[in-house]
């Protein structure tokens, strides 16, 4: 009887083992699932180890809706893109009471010599692949330390004569996690941290008007896109 016993206690004691060996293996499964990171239907046009172009499908543009399309494939030049790229500023943004105490802040280039390098040719080659719902996303980053990055980052399109520059992220600051989701290269149109800038452009009369709200401007969000006419930037040049 006693042997008896022991052998269920055993069977039993085996049986717990295997089964929480599931639930452990059960709940490892549904969390990776929970956390999974969906992925933008993309198409890379270039990509090195820390920088990258791409092609990604805009969910709002509607295929049954042609007034809504993207004026894509676009064809520029060289030249025409890093005239683009050198006139675009970066600027802190500031409250009134900021301003007060301490005025403006400097604006800034929005990228670097050596960016500007990498962009020119492979945005001009997006544009060139471009669908009319895909919208040119770029992705440039400057590993700081074995864990931390620093990322610009955003997406562009044309509608008509009209580009649209949107800027994600400006120089910051990324910590990448020791576990868990990494969203600064899935979603390069997405800010990691709150935007704290004001675009800017150096042909203000080029600029074309966007109405925002109260919250945009509470939020730093009100110059966080650009819309540049572009006929008006290259007069009796093809755009």
């Amino acid at each position: 009887m006693k042997r008896g016993n022991l052998e269920r206690e055993g069977r039993l004691r085996r049986f717990a083992f295997h089964l929480s060996r599931f639930v452990v293996l059960a709940a490892a499964v549904f969390t990776a699932a929970g956390c999974a990171i969906p992925q933008v239907p993309s198409r890379t046009v270039y990509e090195d180890p820390v920088n990258f172009v791409r092609l990604e499908l805009d969910a709002n543009v509607l295929p049954e809706w042609p007034p809504g399309h993207f004026t894509h494939p676009a064809r520029f030049s060289h030249e025409q893109v890093r005239r683009v790229l050198m006139g675009l500023t970066v600027q802190e943004h500031r409250t009134m009471v900021q301003r007060w105490i301490g005025g403006d802040s400097r604006r800034l280039p929005m990228f670097r010599d050596a960016e500007i390098m990498i962009l020119v040719p492979q945005l001009v080659e997006a544009l060139r692949l471009a669908r009319e719902n895909e919208r040119v996303t770029y992705y440039l980053s400057q590993p700081q330390t074995s864990v931390k990055r620093t990322i610009t980052s955003g997406g562009l399109y044309i509608r008509g004569t009209e580009l649209h520059f949107i800027l994600g992220n400006w120089q910051t600051l990324y910590g990448i996690p020791a576990y868990g989701m990494i969203y600064d290269r899935r979603y390069p149109m997405n800010p990691i941290i709150s935007k704290g800038f004001d675009l800017f452009f150096d042909l203000d009369q080029a600029l074309v008007h966007q109405t925002t709200s109260i919250w945009d401007g509470l939020l730093a969000n009100t110059k966080d896109e650009l819309v540049i006419d572009l006929a008006i930037v290259f007069p009796g040049q093809s755009i």
